[in-house]
């Protein structure tokens, strides 16, 4: 193998994971220590409190991170891809053969997509202002500056999306690097002036924090678990660097950078408990504050784009996987097929996030709404894991119960921390969750219901050809390809063509479009072709969630050997379905079919999205009652 063609080296992978894998976590320290000995919790900022807040961080990064994400997450991979939407798909192929597990396994999949939405309006907003809050130590600024500052960066992050971020994305590795030595520095630097806060390793002050102040014990974790934010990334984004580079990045650089830096802001605490204002930036020099600000800035804009990114990402999932009505996804890079553009989601995302941060103005504020969608996606994913490793890879059951229990308890009892502040801003991401939740169990009821109206209406395929061949129509040259949702049935098109036409192409194609439960489906798996008569055929195409379908290029590249397609010789006939309520007290309730019809008719063109060519095709509308 040539020097040029070799893939990248394990190194290479890991630097350049620390920006999009890590941007959010490693942002962390901004808040997380601020927050947690926040003095609105009730408990005074003594020696045995930051022993005890910083043992309980520390322990909650190494089992949440280190021993959930890092050492038995990653494992449960959908062929080398990860992510919410993946591990939903991976947990629902484990569970085929267990009916009494599917809704459930659905739901809570769902749930965790929905609320990781809350999480992707939360951290550009918190992670931004966070940042540039650090002027008003350095540049006495004012507290009004901060928003608008916020809100300029946030909207120039957004507009250039369009133009995806390749070129930029060389940078955030390095940048990523260097906040993260920067942050080792720092801590090192307290630290050695104030070596006995150590002791914070010792379990046993983790353990009087969280039971050693009554009410207050249980509140604290809700800013605890703000040093754990952004762990869901190093899963998600596991199929881009591959799970050694993901390991490696974070117990080469990552952990020990913010283990280092959390316990230098203690020691800071620990000398000088008025710190207690701004603890991350105060642990600095004061030469070193405004350039600490622009590098803050950097990586949180680095953490936001990743977020971001990971919103079109799981948006493109699940339309794929039937969740979501279909949206107009552009590729950013011709090389990677995993850098895309979803412009409704960015917009629907630049309009929360300025709300959020115009309307809480503060990281303290937004702080208490954060932890309930981490918390929630981290739910998810350590229930979903268990049905991956029991039924997936046939674990015994006490094992696999013992494992994702102790950390859906940890979980558990963190999001219930979080709940409490549901009043101070924790329904934000509850109602964000709730609404997209209930678009895509609409959408998903909607099709299905949908489909069984179809199937009420539709003609058997077989007969239908047999009658054809038995009194044939006009036949006219060329191909018609005709879009069929079941193998077994005649397309609404078709009915519709003979009709009111009269007549047949001399080719006639069935399409079928398959999404598998695998990321990907490699160009040899990706047709299956069968003759049903002289004339037609049924066409089946498999893409994989993580893939755009593109009919155009598989019928004139993919199938070019099997079976010939001319595209200026083919019409594509699509069916359109005008939903209407039904009457008579039938089907789905009045307000959940006037949702799913208004879904449909702004759903993005069929036709586009499936890349058929513009002037070859041809929509027949089909009303159907739900």
């Amino acid at each position: 193998m040539a020097r040029a063609d070799r893939p990248p080296a394990t190194a290479a992978l890991a630097l350049l994971a620390l920006g999009v894998v890590y941007g959010d976590i490693g942002t962390s320290p901004l808040y997380a220590v601020k927050e947690t000995f926040n003095p609105a919790h009730g408990i005074a900022l003594t020696d045995a409190a930051i022993y005890g807040g910083l043992s309980t961080i520390f322990w909650i990064l190494m089992i949440v991170v280190s021993l959930k994400y890092v050492t038995l997450v990653l494992r449960a991979d959908n062929k080398g891809e990860g992510g919410i939407m993946a591990l939903l798909a991976l947990a629902s192929t484990a569970v085929r053969e267990q009916p009494r597990w599917r809704a459930a396994v659905m739901i809570v999949g769902v749930l965790g997509a929905s609320l990781f939405f809350g999480e992707a309006v939360l951290t550009p907003a918190i992670s931004v202002l966070s940042a540039i809050e650090g002027l008003q130590l350095g540049a006495g600024g004012e507290d009004t500056d901060v928003v608008p500052m916020a809100a300029g960066v946030l909207v120039a992050l957004f507009l250039i999306q369009r133009y995806g971020t390749g070129a930029v994305g060389k940078l955030f590795g390095p940048i990523c690097a260097v906040w993260f030595l920067a942050l080792a520095a720092s801590g090192l630097w307290n630290i050695a002036q104030n070596p006995a806060v150590l002791a914070a390793l010792d379990p046993r002050h983790a353990l009087h924090f969280v039971t050693g102040y009554g009410i207050a014990s249980f509140v604290v974790l809700g800013s605890v678990l703000l040093a754990i934010t952004g762990a869901e990334a190093l899963y998600a984004d596991m199929g881009h660097f591959g799970r050694r580079a993901v390991r490696l990045a974070w117990f080469g650089l990552v952990a020990p950078a913010l283990v280092l830096n959390y316990f230098g802001q203690g020691a800071l605490l620990l000398r000088d408990p008025l710190a207690i204002a701004n603890p991350f930036y105060l642990a600095f020099p004061q030469w070193a504050l405004l350039p600490m600000v622009a590098l803050a800035t950097a990586a949180t804009v680095i953490a936001s784009q990743a977020t971001i990114s990971g919103a079109f990402s799981v948006t493109q999932q699940a339309v794929q996987l039937g969740f979501l009505p279909r949206v107009i996804i552009q590729h950013t890079s011709a090389r990677t097929s995993g850098q895309i553009y979803v412009p409704v989601v960015n917009w629907i995302l630049l309009a929360a996030v300025l709300a959020v941060v115009l309307g809480f103005g503060t990281s303290s504020d937004l702080a208490q709404a954060y932890g309930v969608a981490v918390m929630g996606t981290m739910l998810s994913t350590t229930f979903l894991t268990f049905f991956v490793v029991r039924f997936g890879w046939g674990l015994p059951l006490v094992l696999c119960a013992l494992a994702t229990g102790f950390f859906a308890l940890i979980e558990a009892t963190l999001l219930s921390a979080a709940l409490t502040k549901i009043f101070e801003g924790g329904w934000l991401p509850l109602a964000i969750g709730a609404l997209v939740f209930f678009v895509m169990i609409t959408w998903r009821r909607g099709r299905a219901l949908l489909a069984a109206r179809l199937r009420q209406t539709s003609v058997p395929l077989q007969p239908l050809l047999e009658s054809i061949m038995r009194e044939p129509p006009v036949r006219v040259p060329g191909t018609a390809v005709f879009l069929a949702a079941a193998v077994d049935a005649a397309p609404h098109a078709l009915l519709h063509n003979l009709n009111h036409n009269k007549v047949l192409h001399e080719r006639v194609v069935f399409l079928t479009i398959e999404v598998a439960d695998a990321p990907h489906v490699e160009p040899a798996q990706r047709i299956a072709l069968e003759q049903l008569a002289q004339g037609f055929w049924r066409m089946t195409l498999r893409y994989g969630f993580m893939q755009q379908p593109d009919v155009a290029y598989d019928l004139t590249e993919t199938s070019r050997r099997i079976l010939p397609f001319d595209m200026m010789a083919t019409s594509f006939f699509l069916s359109r379905q005008i939903i209407a309520p039904a009457t008579g007290g039938r089907g789905a309730a009045r307000w959940s079919a006037r949702l799913f019809a208004a879904m449909v008719r702004n759903a993005g063109n069929a036709a586009d999205y499936l890349n058929l060519p513009p002037n070859r095709v041809i929509e027949l509308g089909t009303k159907v009652q739900l």
